[in-house]
């Protein structure tokens, strides 16, 4: 039996509200998970995250089994307590890491700016280089970014990471497609991560202390979609994920989910891969999506990119934020977002957070990142309260967004 269990709380209409119970407690979905790619959310400490009420982090097993490797990590008890965090914890497989640095290289695609080709040609164009992945049946040869060192995942040594790493949730390794893809290359390596799913589900030895989300792939393809939706339910792991390319555009994206979702169980958790805009909170959480993790809101503020709410002037135009860098903040005493009660907007004005990025000071990042993530937290609040209300629409009407 799975450490890992689900129960809805409140439906309407395709989204609901429900609570994932964790070894670590509960996550109150829909929620966004920030992600914590080194055993570290960018810029903060725990505190920082259990002030903010974090309802989990997601962590990065590629990474961690480079630097410092799993065998450490569990002598230390987990990558919870290594990181001296004692909520949920999620970890990925390693199968984005497979893309990103093989055809997400090639193909100059990635997984924030320009996940969306069609609506990010030039930045697409000036990142394409080499691969260092490379595929086969069986699993993946790479090369270390860190020091050029040849390595291999498979689905066995992927499940077996991340059980050393002692994550609540776990995923299966998958092969994520580019949605520069063609059909046949999409199929086959959807086909592949059929093969790996099974495999991870028979390497899955920690059961009673972690729960398994297969992946679906198939890109942009209806027919796949509906096929690979089908093939990883009847697996019967704990959670589901969606992932891989979602198409060209913001809009291939919805019409993906509105292909998977309806195949999907309504007694498993769903979770949303590397997506976290705030339009995409509303459209996936008004679809049924449960989860969601994305470096999205630490990574633009680490940049200067602090959002605000509609009625401070956000618009999905400006992508509710603003560029606190700009030369017209440098004598603004207003917070970052009027009526934010972050420490950030309690204590600091705009002007100052300026000062600090301008002055390349590192205080700049973690007070911009302590705000994104608490407008976010914030946000999904607001978001699951109005589901439980059956307001979603007025709510999302209210920030001008169609879910």
């Amino acid at each position: 039996m799975s450490a890992v269990k689900f129960h809805i709380t409140t439906r309407s209409g395709n989204a609901r509200t429900g609570v994932i119970a964790t070894p670590h407690g509960p996550i109150k979905t829909p929620a966004f998970i920030p992600v914590s790619t080194k055993a570290t959310v960018k810029t903060l400490d725990v505190h920082d995250l259990q002030k903010l009420k974090a309802p989990a982090v997601l962590a990065n097993a590629y990474h961690l089994y480079l630097r410092p490797g799993p065998e450490l990590i569990a002598k230390l008890g987990g990558v919870g307590e290594f990181m001296g965090w004692n909520g949920p914890t999620f970890t990925d497989s390693g199968g984005f890491q497979v893309f990103s640095l093989g055809f997400g290289l090639e193909h100059g695609v990635g997984k924030v700016a320009n996940i969306f080709p069609d609506e990010d040609l030039q930045g697409r164009a000036s990142q394409t280089r080499k691969r260092l992945f490379n595929i086969d049946k069986d699993g993946a040869n790479f090369v270390s970014h860190l020091d050029g060192s040849k390595h291999r995942f498979t689905p066995e040594n992927s499940i077996e990471i991340q059980q050393m790493l002692g994550a609540d949730i776990i995923f299966a390794f998958d092969e994520c497609t580019s949605p520069l893809h063609g059909k046949k290359y999409t199929a086959e390596a959807m086909e592949r991560t059929h093969a790996w799913a099974k495999r991870c589900l028979q390497a899955w030895t920690n059961r009673d202390k972690q729960g398994l989300y297969g992946i679906i792939q198939g890109g942009a393809y209806k027919d796949l979609r509906i096929a690979s939706s089908e093939f990883i339910c009847a697996l019967d792991t704990p959670g589901i994920a969606i992932g891989g390319s979602l198409g060209k555009s913001k809009k291939d994206m919805y019409e993906i989910m509105d292909w998977t979702i309806p195949v999907l169980p309504e007694d498993k958790p769903r979770h949303l891969l590397g997506i976290g805009e705030v339009e995409d909170l509303f459209g996936a959480s008004a679809r049924g999506i449960d989860t969601f993790d994305c470096v999205s809101p630490t990574r633009n503020a680490r940049n200067g990119s602090v959002y605000i709410r509609p009625e401070n002037g956000g618009t999905a135009k400006n992508k509710y934020s603003i560029n606190i860098r700009a030369g017209k903040y440098s004598q603004n005493t207003e917070p970052i977002d009027p009526g934010c009660k972050c420490f950030t907007c309690q204590n600091h004005s705009r002007a100052y957070i300026r000062h600090l990025f301008v002055s390349e000071e590192l205080l700049a990042m973690r007070l911009a990142t302590i705000h994104n993530l608490h407008f976010i937290f914030t946000l999904m609040a607001e978001i699951r309260h109005a589901i439980q209300q059956e307001t979603l629409h007025n709510l999302a009407d209210n920030w001008q967004i169609n879910p």
